[in-house]
């Protein structure tokens, strides 16, 4: 999607049907059926989520004023680490029985809702789950005249609710654009990854692809990076400023003069 400067300004409200994209993907490894066993459901799940690339897709459209994942948590600790480097706040949800939902869809509708009555601010509303049950909410978003994101599985997505919202994103082309855009190893034996390297890179990924254009503002690199890491600081990586280390990374970007800023491409 591409968004115009006015829309950059606002914030992002990002809500997760955590379980449900959990349990498509380990559906998509084990077969069709094995998450609702209970001797499979019901026991401390392996991460299978990536996280960051989801995080990471919905800074794009803005700064996250909203991170809530609505899931059964005490099966899920071995998330514990991604989760709390991306500012996820947990909702606790009990099934009431062995093979019931946990509700979790109903729960993030009815606070989408209020959120966006109450936050005038919330410019795009990301929702990560495949269910036809969020329909309802989706009119309920566009109405308000919010920008309405999805993220599911191929697998699992019902084509109703992703042709419902403004724009849909599945599961595998998300990571697997996370891994095209990360730094290629190129010897056998390959340097340690540079950290500010590779922060820019990712920056100007997200740009390039939500922009729609090759070249985007180095000003706006400076936001999306703060969005992605807020720690972020050019002097750790023995830069006096963001100039300075943009120069210093002239094999990774290319920069030259536009028409009120300078804009930067990926080499």
């Amino acid at each position: 999607m591409v968004r115009n400067d006015s829309e950059e300004n606002r914030s992002v409200a990002l809500y997760w049907d955590f379980e449900n994209l959990h349990a498509s993907l380990v559906e998509a490894r084990f077969g069709e059926g094995y998450y609702s066993k209970p001797d499979s459901r019901f026991k401390v799940q392996e991460p299978l989520v990536d996280i960051q690339a989801i995080v990471e897709l919905s800074a794009s459209f803005g700064p996250i004023a909203i991170n809530r994942a609505y899931c059964n948590w005490q099966y899920f600790g071995r998330y514990r680490d991604v989760l709390l480097q991306s500012a996820v706040e947990l909702i606790q949800l009990f099934p009431p029985g062995a093979s019931a939902k946990n509700g979790a869809d109903i729960k993030l509708c009815l606070d989408a809702t209020e959120d966006i009555s109450r936050f005038a601010h919330i410019g795009t509303v990301v929702i990560i789950g495949g269910d036809s049950d969020f329909m309802p909410v989706a009119q309920k978003i566009k109405a308000a005249g919010r920008t309405l994101v999805g993220v599911g599985t191929r697998r699992s997505t019902n084509r109703h609710w992703a042709k419902s919202c403004h724009e849909f994103r599945y599961y595998e082309n998300l990571v697997e654009q996370a891994a095209d855009g990360a730094e290629p190893a190129t010897d056998a034996v390959a340097p340690a990854p540079d950290p500010a390297a590779d922060m820019v890179r990712r920056a100007v990924r997200l740009l390039t692809e939500t922009k729609g254009e090759p070249w985007v503002n180095k000003a706006s690199i400076w936001h999306m990076i703060k969005r992605l890491d807020p720690t972020f600081d050019p002097k750790e990586f023995g830069h006096d400023n963001f100039s300075e280390l943009m120069k210093a990374l002239d094999a990774v970007v290319e920069v030259k003069k536009g028409v009120t800023d300078h804009v930067v491409r990926l080499r």
